[in-house]
């Protein structure tokens, strides 16, 4: 009797372990003990990252950036749609090579930098789009006004390490917003042509060095 039984059960299709529930798994699936990878949070490294702006002057344009933000991503190198991104930038800080313009651009009439010290982006939903392209879903908000802006993305990889032994990762981004809707209205009207436009182009370049 005792021999028939060994004998059953060594005969059992393999099938059957599978189903059967292991320790800490109420599901009866082996694959649920593996926990999905934690996010981990990545601060941009603003020495080797760029935030520039471009928009129209008279018949040309100026270019522009600012010279003080910081800003985390936590994410998935694995699973970029679970990423969260946040960056937040100090106003008085816009350099666009000209004194005199950069201290009128920190005035009311343009971003009032007294009033209002920071300019933040904050992400909430992270689309891919096959390859290394995604679109970044997010609020930006300029002068107390929040208005949704999606950013295209390029996610250029990740680093293990670098000279100095930490990970990173990088990307590209980049966006169009109209001035106009974050309360930016100045202008002045020469030749029946406005002095400045009122679309500007935004251009981001990250590294980011992974948290320790």
């Amino acid at each position: 009797m005792i021999l028939r039984t060994l004998t059953a059960l060594i005969a059992l299709p393999a099938s059957f372990a599978l189903a059967a529930p292991v320790a800490g798994d109420q599901t009866g699936d082996p694959v649920a003990r593996a926990e999905a990878p934690a996010p981990a949070t990545y601060q941009i490294d603003r020495v080797h990252s760029e935030l520039s702006f471009r928009i129209r002057h008279l018949i040309g344009r100026v270019a522009g950036t600012f010279t003080d933000w910081s800003g985390t991503l936590v994410l998935d190198p694995e699973d970029l749609s679970t990423g969260k991104v946040e960056v937040t930038i100090q106003t008085a800080s816009i350099s666009t090579l000209n004194s005199d313009r950069d201290a009128h651009l920190r005035t009311p009439d343009f971003f009032a930098a007294d009033s209002f010290p920071t300019m933040t982006f904050k992400s909430n939903r992270v689309e891919l789009l096959g390859g290394d392209r995604l679109k970044i879903h997010g609020d930006l908000t300029i002068r107390g006004v929040t208005k949704p802006v999606t950013l295209d993305a390029q996610y250029l990889g990740r680093m293990e390490k670098d000279p100095w032994g930490m990970e990173r990762v990088a990307f590209l981004a980049s966006t169009k917003i109209n001035r106009q809707d974050f309360g930016v209205s100045y202008n002045q009207t020469l030749e029946k042509m406005t002095m400045i436009g009122d679309e500007v182009e935004i251009e981001i370049a990250i590294e980011a060095v992974k948290q320790q």
